[in-house]
């Protein structure tokens, strides 16, 4: 199919030589639309199937930069080629940030324009296989109830879990029951996948073949949804169960691990979860049946275990020590604002002694475990913060009551997160007090943030991120507002030519001086002298 060009000029005579001379047929396109300015222009992106626009970057009232910006607006895959005079080039970077792809300078070279044509053809073939494969996908995933049932079960056991408006499309999707949900898990591992004397295609083998056994043992149950979560692993979650299916599917179990043990030679442990009645509970459950199982096969592998197997005490000393003083540390690392890790502690505590079964000594260990993990993190203020770790540590030590320990560790992380987050800003206000002053020294020079980052010693991506927190702007923003500034002290003395100021503030051009001027400020150059 031909593609459909867009030429927008000015000038007459530069649309005509660009008509009579490119090879359009040759090259794959139709004969090109043509518009004299951008107003035009924009009406036929609107009504025409445009694929490529070809346009002059300096044009009255609506300029090529304009034009862009608001074309792709309209259609975001649309091909850009900008046509520039040299002295123009700074309009051409301009040009680019909205989203043009290609440029030439005049005068026009009729070779050059054909290459660029014959790239932009390569690139919309792309694009449209994309799209095409996008969309084939999108039919199998949408035609294979199983794939989807493997996304939704992936998800739902997953650590942020599924928001409300995403459940609702699962919901409606898969026809869950509509209310009164009991929610639980079956989670099935392969105990000798590991095996060193299995090969690669072995081990597809028993995975698929896994997966099969798996979907045929539980294909009766409509409101059981299964997924491979590992290698390794399946997962089932089933919603509403009643007794009767309860004692089918038991049955269904044993069989599955008498075929995998017939057909592969291994055998699998099956976790049984708890019952939840939210889904927000999910991944808890998973995390919960993994560790069951885990236990059980330092034992022995291929049993069937069921939640009053699990040892409380043992998995919230394991949640504790490899997730959740994990979170905490991470948290103060992310945090700007101490009141959340404050807030988290709280809830951890909350949690903690909901649970009847808790000893006291328990919740001091943690709180001795958090506040060593918290000291081995400082970084800021040693000295003081050496003390304060041993002052906490003999108040944990003398404390009498899960209330007492409470208190010493949030006073320990509030003083902690007080230190930690002065330093760190301290030092990142001294530093970027120096990027700023080299900047406001050498604004008129071209810097790029690469070059800032490697005087200052810092990784480019980092100190912009760092500069953004401090400053509240981007580097490229304060270096305009830095030029703009000065520009404008400039026009303020009369015996300096417009373009002398262009000059001094670092563009290369007066004409994108002066198009970013009136961008910043409203007024051209000019306008600014006379009206100051």
């Amino acid at each position: 199919m031909l593609l459909k060009a867009l030429i927008v000029d000015d000038e007459p005579t530069h649309i005509q030589g660009l008509v009579r001379y490119i090879k359009w047929k040759e090259l794959g396109y139709d004969m090109p639309f043509t518009a004299e300015s951008g107003q035009e222009a924009l009406e036929i992106l609107r009504n025409a199937p445009i694929d490529v626009l070809i346009s002059d970057v300096s044009m009255p009232v609506m300029t090529g930069i304009e034009l862009v910006a608001k074309g792709k607006a309209i259609r975001p895959q649309l091909q850009v080629l900008m046509i520039s005079g040299y002295n123009e080039f700074e309009f051409v970077q301009e040009a680019m940030n909205v989203g043009a792809q290609a440029y030439v300078l005049k005068p026009i070279k009729v070779e050059e324009v054909e290459s660029k044509l014959t790239g932009f053809r390569k690139t919309l073939t792309k694009l449209k296989q994309i799209e095409d494969q996008a969309q084939e996908l999108q039919e199998k995933v949408s035609g294979s109830l199983d794939i989807v049932r493997e996304r939704f079960v992936a998800d739902v056991i997953g650590e942020a879990g599924i928001n409300p408006d995403m459940l609702n499309s699962w919901g409606r999707l898969l026809e869950f029951p509509a209310s009164n949900q009991e929610i639980g898990l079956i989670v099935f591992g392969y105990d000798q996948f590991h095996s060193s004397g299995q090969g690669a295609r072995e081990r597809v083998v028993i995975g698929t073949g896994f997966l099969r056994v798996v979907h045929i043992g539980l294909f009766d149950y409509r409101h059981v949804y299964v997924a491979k979560t590992g290698t390794d692993e399946i997962v089932a979650l089933h919603i509403n169960l009643s007794p009767i299916e309860r004692a089918s599917i038991e049955k269904q179990l044993v069989f599955i691990q008498n075929v995998m043990q017939e057909q592969y030679g291994s055998t699998v442990t099956i976790g049984n979860s708890r019952i939840c009645t939210t889904w927000e509970e999910v991944p808890s459950l998973y995390k919960e049946v993994k560790f069951m199982m885990a236990r059980s096969r330092l034992m022995e592998g291929g049993q069937i275990l069921h939640y009053d197997r699990l040892d409380e005490s043992d998995f919230q000393q394991f949640r504790l020590r490899e997730e959740i003083i994990p979170e905490i540390i991470q948290l103060t690392e992310a945090a700007t604002d101490g009141r959340k890790v404050i807030d988290y502690v709280n809830n951890v505590f909350d949690m903690l002694l909901s649970q009847p079964s808790m000893l006291f000594t328990y919740i001091q260990a943690f709180g001795m475990a958090l506040l060593s993990e918290l000291a081995r993190k400082q970084k800021w203020n040693k000295e003081l913060g050496g003390q304060m770790n041993l002052e906490m540590w003999q108040k944990l030590i003398d404390c009498r009551s899960e209330a007492q320990i409470r208190e010493v560790v949030l006073d320990y992380v509030q003083r902690y997160m007080v230190i930690e987050t002065k330093g760190e800003a301290s030092q990142r206000h001294n530093l970027i007090g120096k990027v700023t002053e080299y900047l406001e020294a050498h604004f008129p020079e071209h810097i790029t943030v690469k070059q800032i980052a490697e005087i200052h010693h810092l990784n480019a991506s980092y100190l912009s991120v760092l500069f953004k927190k401090e400053m509240g702007k981007t580097i490229s923003d304060f270096l305009q507002e830095t030029r703009m500034n000065k520009a404008k002290e400039l026009l303020r003395n009369p015996s300096i030519k417009v373009y002398e100021v262009s000059e001094q503030v670092g563009f290369q051009t007066s004409a994108y001086f002066a198009y970013l001027f009136k961008k910043t400020t409203g007024y051209t150059p000019q306008e600014y002298r006379d009206y100051h």
